[in-house]
């Protein structure tokens, strides 16, 4: 059993599910295979939680998004691939297939970076969606240019903003972060384009050396951090690329996830539709 959080989980939940809802319509007479992939599954069902004690649906039992894109029903997706390392979600994932003997569902465990960077597909034939939602920042650049250059599957990413957060360290020097969280920062941005987060500090201590270098110190917060990512999106996706996402936030308005989206195609007709369609979504 997955357990997340509340009403964010339940928005980006929504947000899929109309998209996959005008996906598959939009595609309906398209002579493409559907695919669907999900890259961080879960076990298929999210117990919701809250950190409000007066709230009685505390414990409210969702499906998760792999069940969501199970269940679309105007033009089924013709193959289901859900991609988890850990045993005992696969196991899980293992009894859905076998409940729906007449779908085509392929389970993966694996790690989803490996799995997405190596589908064996051809393109020419398939279209999809991908859901990136990863428990904290698993998703490696390079896996993201290699879905870029499929030019076949719109991507929905959930960029984990809190996760991020608490890798800086909290004197907001750069020099004070480890080795460990700054190779794991650059693996995610795919550069150390994060580090523009910090600026020269021009103001020095009373009774500094004058010949000591101005220090660098963190000046830009949360939307620094994002607006790096998307720009590191919007330079590989080019117009693929989605400006408009919203951000997932908890009870107490803290900043979990930012979503984003992003087309696979590269045609200018379904560029132009997948945008309208995501971004009449992210604004509900």
């Amino acid at each position: 059993m997955n357990q997340f959080g509340g009403e964010w989980t339940q928005r980006k939940l929504g947000i899929l599910k109309n998209y996959l809802d005008a996906y598959t319509t939009a595609l309906k007479n398209q002579p493409f295979g559907l695919l669907y992939i999900d890259a961080f599954a879960g076990s298929g069902e999210i117990r919701l939680g809250t950190d409000d004690p007066d709230r009685q649906d505390r414990h409210k039992f969702i499906d998760g998004s792999i069940k969501i894109a199970r269940n679309i029903q105007d033009k089924p997706f013709v193959k289901l691939i859900f991609i988890d390392k850990e045993p005992q979600n696969c196991t899980k994932l293992e009894e859905l297939k076998s409940e729906n003997p007449d779908r085509s569902i392929c389970i993966v465990r694996d790690d989803a970076n490996h799995s997405l960077k190596n589908l064996k597909m051809d393109w020419r034939k398939w279209r999809g969606v991908l859901f990136l939602d990863p428990f904290g920042a698993q998703v490696d650049w390079d896996t993201l240019e290699a879905i870029a250059e499929y030019k076949a599957l719109d991507t929905w990413i959930l960029f984990p903003t809190s996760a991020i957060v608490r890798m800086l360290p909290q004197s907001k020097v750069p020099g004070d972060i480890s080795e460990q969280w700054s190779s794991r920062l650059t693996r995610v941005y795919g550069n150390e384009s994060w580090r523009n987060l910090y600026t020269v500090s021009l103001q020095k201590e009373l009774f500094s050396d004058p010949a000591d270098k101005p220090k660098l110190e963190r000046k830009r917060g949360v939307e620094g951090l994002i607006k790096i990512y998307k720009d590191q999106l919007k330079e590989l996706f080019e117009t693929r690329f989605l400006d408009q996402s919203i951000a997932l936030r908890n009870t107490r308005n803290s900043p979990l996830y930012e979503f984003m989206f992003c087309v696979g195609s590269d045609k200018p007709a379904a560029i132009e539709t997948a945008k309208r369609i995501a971004e009449h979504l992210l604004k509900l």
